[in-house]
């Protein structure tokens, strides 16, 4: 596996324009974002405008030979391409080029492997790793494969090829089954998260959009804040008592990207899932970015796919003390939009509302006098409803609340 570790990489940025110039300008101004976070430098810049990505090099003919004489003129390290490069793209540029060749894939593993703390995020970026990898000697398999040939059809490179398959293979089997043991217990940590009634709010967002400042100004987390693609990867969850006094839980998720390979959509699936068993969704925009639409959209197709589906959205455009209050922002399929400042703690009072807003909806009201002998009914009230007046009388309490409907019965 290729990794970035070098301090001081220099790599040429080199992608395919086959739309709009200005949108793989942005593409690759988040590339090399990506190849900072990474530890690279960026030497340069190519951009080729094609009909289609060149199925054999990427690039065309006549750009190889710019992108050669660029990297002998800026001294670069290597070429790092926009997009997921097949097996014969990247063995082809390798052999025209005479240089290390990496895609935006191989740069977000390399990012995740580096920034993965638990044990479940390092088998999750492992067993991405190599199923990456594995698809790329799949592709040389096919080249070279003689198997059933007779005595002698064998070379030592063949013998190589096939001993590396059969151990990767056995490594994603054996990853595949320690991953199973970690999705059951977080499938009975779920478990009891529901049982317990306490309603559960899953922060997505891009990447970079201050989802972990938010949770860290709310609860008091703790997590990583860095101005860098993907600066915390493990899940975090933490308690929050609302204003009324409605305790949830908040679940901080790994942020999504543009091109987000399947093979980490895949391995953490598990953690994205957290999203999917959520009460409702807090959904994070850096509004102070030019492709905010983009990456609104990118968050929501990325959901799709993890198949999250009929939850309520709140979106959270964070960063208005980059942009101020003028600036027009509107999202129509989330219930509420709230405009914070993660970083200052500006407006997350009517984030609070929103989210009490949004909980209320789901709950039942109901009004009642409960006898002193029905103490433990109010102190469930108290617990996971929101109560709105409680009045001490002769007979009892006088209760006014809205309570979930999983405890209703009981109260």
């Amino acid at each position: 596996m290729v990794e970035i570790k070098e301090e001081g990489e220099r790599l040429i940025l080199v992608g395919i324009s086959t739309g709009e110039q200005e949108d793989t300008e942005a593409s690759l101004k988040e590339l090399g974002a990506l190849a900072k976070t990474a530890g690279a430098q960026v030497a340069g810049t190519v951009i080729q405008r094609r009909e289609a990505v060149h199925p054999g090099t990427y690039v065309g003919k006549g750009k190889l030979e710019e992108i050669r004489d660029l990297l002998w003129e800026l001294e670069a390290d290597g070429i790092l391409c926009d997009d997921e490069l097949s097996p014969a793209q990247m063995s082809n540029l390798q052999e025209i080029l005479d240089t290390k060749v990496l895609d935006r894939t191989l740069v977000i593993l390399d990012i995740f492997a580096a920034r993965a703390s638990t044990s479940e995020g390092k088998i999750q970026v492992e067993l991405a790793q190599l199923k990456y990898r594995q698809s790329r000697l799949a592709g040389a398999g096919k080249a070279l494969s003689r198997l059933g040939g007779g005595i002698g059809t064998r070379g030592p490179g063949e013998k190589k090829l096939e001993m590396d398959r059969r151990l990767i293979r056995e490594r994603i089997g054996q990853l595949g089954r320690e991953l199973k043991d970690v999705r059951r217990h977080r499938e009975v940590q779920r478990s009891g998260r529901k049982r317990s009634g306490i309603p559960v709010a899953a922060i997505v967002g891009y990447t970079n959009a201050g989802k972990s400042t938010l949770l860290n100004k709310l609860t008091g987390a703790g997590v990583l804040e860095e101005d860098k693609l993907f600066a915390t990867l493990d899940p975090v969850t933490r308690a929050l008592v609302l204003p009324q006094g409605q305790e949830i839980l908040l679940t901080d998720t790994v942020g999504f990207i543009q091109k987000l390979p399947h093979h980490l959509v895949e391995a953490f699936k598990s953690t994205l899932e957290e999203a999917k068993y959520a009460d409702f969704i807090l959904h994070v925009v850096d509004m102070s970015s030019p492709r905010m639409e983009e990456q609104m959209h990118v968050v929501y197709e990325t959901l799709r796919r993890l198949e999250v589906m009929n939850k309520p959205v709140i979106t959270v455009f964070n960063k208005i003390d980059r942009t101020g209050e003028g600036q027009i922002v509107r999202d129509f399929q989330a219930e509420r939009t709230v405009r914070v400042s993660a970083r200052t703690g500006e407006h997350l009072e009517e984030l609070l509302k929103a989210m009490e807003e949004v909980l209320r909806e789901q709950k039942i009201y109901i009004e009642r006098l409960y006898s002193y002998s029905e103490a433990g009914k109010v102190q469930l009230i108290r617990k996971f409803g929101e109560l709105v007046s409680e009045e001490w009388e002769e007979n009892g309490v006088r209760i006014r609340a809205y309570v979930p409907r999983e405890i209703y019965g009981k109260v």
